[in-house]
């Protein structure tokens, strides 16, 4: 199992800013895609962002030119900009390696609030 820690979350007012931050102790996630998801009390687990290890990368259309996913693999790490936030974005986001069988390694989630 894939230990993954995600940080930067916090309380905003709408059309503030904040980076979350996702750090991989394993190597081979240079070889993997990473994404960011996000999950509302009630609510099913949604994917906002995926980067594959060459930094192709894919939006939800809810956060599609407001949010910006990188990585840096020489640290594995990924990053999650988020700008323009909105009130509907507030929910716990979670970092997640994939494998050929699915979303198999997460992080513990971070809280991301923004008020109106």
């Amino acid at each position: 199992q894939v230990q993954l820690l995600e940080s930067g979350g916090g309380l905003v007012q709408a059309g503030g800013s904040l980076r979350l931050s996702c750090v991989a102790p394993d190597d081979a996630v240079r070889s993997l895609i990473m994404g960011w998801h996000r999950q509302v009390a009630g609510k099913k687990r949604e994917l906002v962002a995926l980067i594959s290890s060459g930094g192709v990368t894919n939006y939800a259309d809810s956060v599609r030119g407001r949010f910006t996913i990188s990585r840096d693999n020489g640290i594995n790490t990924a990053y999650l900009q988020m700008n323009s936030l909105k009130p509907e974005d507030t929910a716990v986001y979670y970092c997640a390696v994939q494998t050929p069988s699915g979303w198999d390694y997460w992080g513990q989630g971070t809280q991301v609030t923004v008020s109106s």
